[in-house]
């Protein structure tokens, strides 16, 4: 059964440009825009900006810096630089991962989007577009006033699953066969930070080396039946900057993300597996004797959902060899990580030099004001297993957001895949993008 239903929209907004999206990409990318004189529309179905950082937990922020050069800069290294100046950050040396308190983290990108003049829409929730001919002129969102429409010249599709993209015929890449899976972070309190163990764990400082911590996960696949463990991955701890207190990223869970049913029930999965995994945390472990779960991550963090077909694929071999391109916009350190979708095993393939972003992987054919930043962006499986993570989501949001006020600023009709990517280049180099 199907129902039909019309209803008169009111447009509350006409802007230069719309992102779609409040994590590391969007909240980057609408700072970007108006900062180059773009009106500016944030829209997040959140009470808070951030993303996965914020509403999944997902530390530490990565990667950075690599061989001993910063890779990601301009606005997103000032986000950093502000964020440790206000005591919410700990930027890891030599590699450039980040540590954070969440709440600071909320309270830092709110200040630096409203300093730059960019409209805020929270609690408003992407439910459709208005298209013609490939052209998007708005988006609809839903919130406590109803349905309410946005019109923009340029729209920044920062949803992560490509949200925005999917509800206007964007073709989409080929999904992963299984997803990664998504995994649910939570927050240990009481536990024993001063160990050496935990000490050295919760800091992910070291090029080349995962991170997990690897004597308890020895111990936990050894005893893994015995002790009826769930699939888990890790397990990695870090820092949340408060003696006593970590972040915990051990559960995962097959799922589709973009599927409402399938989502929900794994997060009901891992919700569960959250307590079953503290619990037994702290009935083995002496430095998690004293622990109790203090949050759980809003949402699930998720690791893999749609990817654009744009008018560029990044190939996992371009990226691995640290292809330069023409139109280079951004890059890439972190390794390719591909998480299996059951069990507690992974594939880790580490860079020999930081990769690049080309625009052309922004933009799809045929969609002349749409660009996409983050974890969205048109790349195979594997230069994306490694491009999904934060730092380079913020480096992709940076370039969209230049990118749409520069297209903007003509008289003539915006049309993105035209774009002067050497201007846009030269641009970003000038506020302080690695490229």
């Amino acid at each position: 059964m199907k129902l039909s239903l019309r209803k008169e929209v009111p447009v509350v907004g006409t802007y230069d440009v719309v992102v779609c999206g409040g994590g590391p990409a969007g909240f980057i990318a609408a700072i970007a825009a108006a900062r180059e004189g773009a009106r500016t529309a944030l829209v997040e179905q959140y009470g808070f900006l951030g993303g996965a950082a914020t509403n999944s937990l997902v530390t530490p922020l990565s990667v950075f810096t690599y061989n001993g050069e910063k890779v990601i800069g301009g606005i997103p290294w000032e986000f950093l630089e502000r964020l440790e100046k206000m005591g919410g950050g700990l930027i890891e040396k030599p590699l450039g991962n980040v540590a954070f308190d969440p709440e600071l983290y909320k309270l830092c990108c709110q200040r630096m989007v409203l300093e730059a003049g960019v409209d805020l829409y929270l609690h408003s929730w992407l439910s459709g577009c208005q298209t013609g001919q490939g052209r998007i002129s708005h988006v609809f969102i839903d919130n406590k006033n109803g349905t309410e429409a946005l019109a923009g010249k340029v729209m920044i599709d920062a949803t992560g699953d490509a949200d925005l993209s999917h509800l206007a015929g964007v073709p989409m890449l080929p999904p992963g066969r299984p997803l990664q899976p998504a995994s649910t972070y939570f927050v240990l309190a009481g536990v024993d930070t001063e160990s050496p163990l935990i000490a050295e764990a919760m800091h992910h400082n070291k090029q080349g080396v995962n991170c997990h911590c690897l004597p308890i996960r020895e111990e936990l696949m050894r005893r893994a039946k015995e002790l009826g463990i769930p699939d888990f991955g890790g397990p990695w701890f870090c820092t949340l900057l408060h003696p006593g207190v970590v972040a915990v990223n051990m559960t995962r869970t097959q799922t589709d993300a973009c599927d409402n049913r399938d989502y929900t029930a794994a997060e009901c999965r891992l919700r569960e597996d959250v307590y079953k995994m503290a619990d037994i945390l702290r009935e083995n472990f002496p430095e998690f004797r004293n622990s109790y779960v203090s949050m759980v991550a809003p949402q699930a963090g998720v690791r893999e959902t749609r990817r654009i077909q744009g008018v560029h694929v990044i190939t996992g071999e371009d990226y691995v060899n640290g292809v330069r391109y023409p139109d280079s916009v951004s890059r890439g350190a972190h390794p390719i990580d591909i998480h299996s979708s059951a069990g507690a095993t992974q594939s880790v393939t580490f860079l020999k030099q930081a990769a690049y972003v080309p625009y052309r992987a922004l933009v799809a054919n045929g969609f002349p004001n749409l660009l996409v930043a983050g974890r969205c962006i048109s790349a195979d499986l594997q230069a994306f297993a490694s491009l999904r993570v934060q730092a380079s989501c913020m480096g992709m949001g940076q370039a969209a957001g230049v990118a749409a006020a520069q297209a903007v600023r003509g008289e003539t009709e915006v049309n993105v895949l035209q774009l002067d990517t050497k201007m846009l280049a030269s641009r970003l180099r000038e506020i302080g993008a690695c490229l």
